[in-house]
């Protein structure tokens, strides 16, 4: 029984964990450096896109409001 675990344990120590361990600290390092220039920039344009949106959000929500006061009432049911 013991043989049989042998093979894959060294396997597993010789190969797999190196590998494992290479790529879960090159990943906590990435996370550590923070945004690069371009990821910062990339969502400095979706909170501007964001904003845009919310605003227009609120105008249309002010126009329903004023031609049909009932909608919010009849959409929450």
């Amino acid at each position: 029984m013991e043989e049989l675990l042998i093979a894959p344990l060294i396997i597993f120590t010789a190969l797999v964990a190196p590998i494992w361990l290479i790529l879960h600290y090159r990943s906590k390092k990435q996370v550590s450096q923070g945004l690069s220039d371009e990821e910062f920039q990339h969502l400095n344009e979706l909170l501007q896109r964001a904003d845009k949106m919310s605003d227009r959000i609120e105008t249309l929500e002010s126009i329903l409001d004023h031609e049909s006061p009932e909608w919010r009432s009849k959409h929450e049911q």
